[in-house]
């Protein structure tokens, strides 16, 4: 898993420094992962994972972000799935 994660991080490092116009190091060198226990660590992980870019001052707000699963946040909070359709239905979070 540690070489799939250095090659991925690899690969968008340096194109999101292309996009960004940015140089030098993108992803912090080290690579871990974490056994989820139960639901609320999922769901904690995730609003986490979506506040990375609003920390790092690259947007304002978490939906704002592209490539986040915040941006299909409904006026709830909750998160919706895009189907193939168009169509969108709830995800219980």
């Amino acid at each position: 898993m540690s070489k799939f994660v250095d090659g991925w991080k690899g690969y968008t490092g340096r194109r999101c420094n292309e996009f960004l116009n940015r140089s030098g190091a993108f992803w912090t060198e080290d690579y871990w992962d974490t056994y989820m226990r139960n639901e609320e660590q999922q769901l904690r992980t995730v609003r986490y994972i979506e506040s990375n870019p609003v920390k790092a001052r690259l947007v304002a707000m978490a939906k704002d972000w592209p490539w986040s699963s915040a941006r299909f946040r409904d006026d709830c909070d909750r998160l919706r799935l895009v189907s193939e359709r168009g169509l969108s239905r709830p995800q219980h979070d």
